[in-house]
């Protein structure tokens, strides 16, 4: 019989943990409704927490490590619809950077850090030649064959060409249909 009271005792050091790791993650967590990613040296926002007022969903700002405040930021005005807005920056280099959402009506949409990667460079590798020349021309030229397939191939050549010869010779001569 299986004794389930050390389970039992467990549950509270769980949640516990659980509780006190939301609790670390929740500064650096981003807000409800902001999804920010970055795709070579463009970083882009996603919100759906921001309503419309005069026309305005809000701004977002792109803060790097030594900007502190939002309007010190490269701030885009929201656009989008009802179900979501979304900005972005083109030409960011690479580095840490903090977006923050700012909503038309003052609150806070959300913020979150995000890196951004230098783009690889391309890279020229150099690829392989054949080793034996290029398989084309009457039946791959690159392929070495035996002399009985040589021999073999030469005959039905030969065989077609006299052929060719003989059925034209009968058909140029006069009296034939």
């Amino acid at each position: 019989m299986r004794n389930s009271k050390p389970l039992l005792r467990s549950g509270p050091t769980v949640a516990a943990a659980a509780t006190l790791c939301l609790a670390l993650a929740g500064p650096a967590a981003a807000g409800p409704g902001i999804s920010v990613n970055t795709t070579g040296s463009t970083v882009s926002v996603a919100t759906s927490a921001c309503t419309q007022i005069s026309g305005n969903w809000g701004t977002a700002s792109l803060l790097n490590s030594s900007q502190t405040s939002f309007s010190q930021g490269r701030q885009v005005s929201l656009s989008g619809t009802s179900a979501g807005q979304s900005a972005a920056w083109s030409n960011v280099s690479a580095g840490t950077y903090t977006v923050i959402v700012m909503c038309s009506n003052g609150s806070t949409a959300g913020r979150q850090s995000v890196i951004v990667t230098p783009a690889p460079s391309p890279s020229v590798s150099p690829t392989a030649s054949p080793s034996r020349g290029v398989m084309g021309g009457i039946g791959g030229s690159a392929q070495d064959y035996g002399t009985v397939t040589l021999v073999a191939g030469g005959a039905l050549v030969g065989t077609g060409l006299l052929a060719t010869a003989y059925y034209l010779r009968r058909r140029n001569r006069p009296g034939h249909l």
